[in-house]
């Protein structure tokens, strides 16, 4: 598959873990991007991106927090960044980077 394939997958994908938290009852915001992504990140590659959660109490900053959304992320295709400790974190693998 493309880089140009997988990006519009990624997106799709973005869209309904979006839909997925909103549904839960979460407020969803997109972090920053930061200027310091290297070139071969998947950040830069656009096929990565860091979702903050909200819910009544604020900002969620525990891992764990995200584990609904991170399972249902990897039910549809993807690799959740609390695996390795980034909860946050959402990609696509592309050319063996997650």
């Amino acid at each position: 598959m493309t880089l140009g394939a997988k990006r519009t997958r990624f997106t799709q994908m973005i869209l309904l873990l979006v839909q997925y938290c909103q549904m839960r009852g979460y407020e969803v915001r997109f972090d920053r991007e930061h200027c310091n992504h290297h070139k071969q990140s998947l950040h830069y590659k656009g096929l990565a991106k860091d979702i903050l959660l909200f819910d009544h109490t604020g900002y969620l900053t525990e891992t764990n927090a995200y584990l609904f959304a991170g399972e249902f992320w990897e039910f549809i295709g993807g690799t959740w960044g609390g695996r390795f400790d980034d909860g946050t974190h959402f990609s696509l693998a592309h050319a063996g980077m997650k």
